[in-house]
């Protein structure tokens, strides 16, 4: 029997971020905490790029664009939505989801899904460094498990 199991270790990976600016003020802890997480696993400053995008529903196109450049081991997507009024929210924090998975399923690359949808600021402010941790560290070391773990398994056969 063999077993996968994938390891943080970052040195010599290139990883890239995308953080929707909409609610920056959470998405900019969640990239803060990204990168710190980056940094300890042993990821250089600049092997690591950051693009932002006006919100989470355009994190998708971006981070295919990454993706596919395969430049990257692995792409963070970051951002937060939280619920108003209307189903807006319902909207994008679906789309966003969607489209992200499917990126990942489309080009064989790690694309880590961590775009908070949470009922308000303070639940979102909790997952971005607050109570409830930094949601964007947590994503960061999935990358880079991910990024480990596809490295070992193998190749999977065109059909």
């Amino acid at each position: 029997m063999t077993t996968f199991v994938g390891d943080r270790e970052g040195s010599g990976r290139r990883i890239a971020v995308v953080a929707a600016r909409f609610n920056e003020i959470v998405t900019a802890k969640l990239v803060e905490g990204a990168r710190s997480a980056l940094a300890k696993h042993g990821v250089a400053d600049d092997d690591v790029d950051v693009a932002w995008v006006p919100g989470a529903f355009e994190i998708p196109l971006v981070a295919a664009c990454l993706a596919r450049s395969r430049r990257y081991d692995a792409v963070v997507c970051l951002g937060a939505v939280i619920r108003g009024d209307t189903v807006h929210f319902e909207l994008v924090a679906n789309e966003s989801a969607r489209g992200i998975a499917q990126v990942s399923l489309d080009t064989g690359v790690p694309v880590i899904f961590e775009v908070l949808a949470t009922t308000d600021m303070a639940q979102a402010e909790a997952r971005a460094g607050g109570s409830h941790g930094n949601k964007g560290w947590e994503a960061a070391e999935a990358a880079l498990e991910m990024a480990w773990l596809m490295d070992q398994l193998p190749a999977m056969e065109q059909t």
